[in-house]
Order: C-alpha cells, then structure tokens, then sequence
C-alpha cells in the first residue's frame, strides 16, 4: 500500500469553474497529509486562484500546465486528435508516466474514457472499460455498473464488468466476498432477454459470490453489493433514480410550505429533514470509477461544486491507497484463466 499519494486533477473541466478545483484541492491536502495534488490546467487562470491560499508554495498543492481544455461539444475523436495538450490529456499522461497514481476530471465522459482508453490501455482479459459508482441503499451502498459507457454489450462484456465490480467491492468496501447481481425484469430464471441469461450461466461458472437476479427496487432495498448492467440499462436506472430524489425534495418542500400548520411542523421536524438531505446528497456519492483501465481515472459530475470534487478526490486517494489497479490485474487473471479452463473442458 503506497504511502504517499498524488492525484492529477483536471481543474479546467467543471461547470463552475477552475476556483471549484483549486477549493476542492485546498481542502483536501489540508485534510490528509499522505496526498497530494497536482492541478492540470492554464497556469495564468489558476496560479492566482492560489494566491490566497495558505498552501502556496508548499510541494503538496502543484500547478501543470496545459494550453487546452476539452469543452462538452468535443466529439471523443476530436478530443484525441486535436488537443494533445488538453488539462484532461496532460492529467491523465501523468498517471501513465507514474507522476501521479489517479486521475479526476469533471469533463466531457466520452473523451475521458477515449482519452483514458488510447492513453492507459486496457487491462489484459478486458475488452472494454466500464462506468461504476456507489449507490445509496438500505444497507449502506451497492456498486453498480456500467453506468452509460457500453450502450451494447455482450454476455461477455457483462461478465468482465462483474469480475472488475466484485474486485473493485473487496477493495474499496472491504467485502471478502462481495454478492454480485444481474439487473433484470424478474428474479426468476426464466426472466429477462439471451444477454443476461447467457450472462447468468457465465457468472454460475465463475468463482465469484453470484447470486442471481435482482429486480430494480432491490439497487436501493436489497441485500447485495454489486448490480451489474449493460450501460443503456444502468445509465437509464441511474437517471431515473436521482429524478425520484429530486421530486421527493419538492414534494417535501411543498408540503411542508402548504400552511403555517405545516411551515410549523417543518421547524419541528428540521433535524430529520438535514439528516435525511445528508444522507441522499448526490454529491457525497460523487465520482464513478472507469474501471478497465492500466489506471486510476475517477470522473466527477460536470455540475460538481468543491463538496462533490472532494467527494471525487476521496475515492481517487482511496483506490490508489489501496493499490486497485494491482489487485484488479490479479482478480481478473484469475476469473479470465478459470473462465478459459471451464471452456476448455
């Protein structure tokens, strides 16, 4: 387990602005003294940015230059081709040279991934790199993948994105052997279309913990820790569900706005209110991994204020700590030659 970890932040990619980044930074080497960060971008607009800092000059807050950045219009081609020296590129080529051991951008997704992909290369046995996150459910969280990087995918796809969620669940939630599930229309075997089916006969081979199908209200209600998706369906359930959050916060407030009864009954129940918003706060669920990769690339929300970019940071310091890349190597060898011996015999 390294030490000492830097991250490459890529502080030109946010809705808000690079003063998010530089926020986001300040107060995340302030809170852990293993790390450091280096902030990827135009030196003229973030150099001032840290004027005010108290951290200036000190070797654990860094700015790397870059001339370009990736707007959310740059198709993932494009990106690659036309913007070598783009704050993304740059941060990303320094976990590839070993400058940094994580990468967090809050740009464009398709170019990060494109970028990352051509960059890091892929880990041997994965054919394509997945989108994962952590979900909020009754039991504390579930990991779920892909989140909208693969629209089409095949029973084999489905069963690598398995393989790398259950290695990504042992490390970062500590699970000695996590309960990975198929997303699917019923629980019964003979639900659902040939992809998870052909999957589900994939995942009963393998030595992983695989215990079947799951319905979507078991992402939030149901005992296991990792739903495995194709990206149309994962994405599609992702969306939906920060939807639902959002209505039941306006309903909520319009409830509770009705009379002065009810604006009342608001004072009384505030604690309960603030501690429910904590709990379902989509920015202390920030930052999905892009698992695959001979790297760690984390990609924060574009909207991501500095409690979401820290949110981001935490698991990119948190999947480095733990050597992720390491052990996801050593975790999906193992699945890939047992996979082969199975269809060998």
């Amino acid at each position: 387990m390294p030490r000492n970890v830097t991250i490459a932040l890529d502080a030109m990619s946010g809705d808000l602005g690079a003063t998010t980044a530089v926020d986001a930074a300040v107060s995340m080497v302030r809170q852990f003294d293993d790390l450091s960060i280096v902030l990827v971008g135009d030196r003229e607009v973030l150099d001032p940015l840290l004027k005010g800092s108290a951290l200036t000059g000190r070797k654990r807050l860094s700015v790397q230059h870059a001339s370009e950045i990736v707007t959310m219009e740059d198709a993932p081609a494009q990106a690659i081709r036309s913007k070598k020296d783009s704050s993304m590129r740059v941060a990303i080529n320094l976990v590839r040279d070993g400058d940094a051991q994580a990468c967090v951008s809050c740009g464009n997704t398709g170019a990060l991934m494109a970028i990352a992909r051509f960059v890091l290369k892929m880990l041997e046995g994965i054919d394509r790199p997945a989108i994962i996150t952590s979900i909020p459910n009754i039991h504390g969280h579930v990991q779920m993948l892909d989140l909208g990087a693969n629209v089409d995918c095949s029973a084999e796809h489905l069963y690598q994105f398995a393989v790398m969620g259950s290695a990504l669940s042992s490390v970062v939630d500590s699970k000695a052997s996590p309960r990975v599930a198929l997303l699917n229309i019923g629980s019964e075997d003979i639900k659902g279309n040939q992809q998870v089916k052909e999957t589900s006969k994939l995942l009963e081979e393998s030595t992983l913990n695989y215990i079947g199908f799951v319905e979507g209200n078991e992402i939030y209600m149901g005992d296991v820790d990792v739903v495995v998706a194709d990206g149309f369906v994962g994405n599609v359930a992702l969306k939906t569900s920060e939807g639902v959050a959002k209505l039941i916060r306006e309903y909520l407030g319009q409830e509770f706005k009705r009379s002065l009864l009810t604006k009342a009954m608001a004072l009384v129940a505030s604690p309960v209110l603030k501690k429910l918003g904590q709990r379902i706060d989509p920015r202390r669920y920030d930052g999905a991994s892009l698992l695959g990769l001979r790297g760690i690339v984390i990609k924060s929300h574009g909207s991501a204020d500095a409690v979401a970019m820290e949110s981001a940071l935490k698991i990119a310091r948190l999947e480095a700590k733990k050597d992720l890349i390491s052990l996801l190597t050593s975790h999906t060898d193992a699945q890939v030659l047992h996979q082969g011996d199975l269809h060998r015999t």
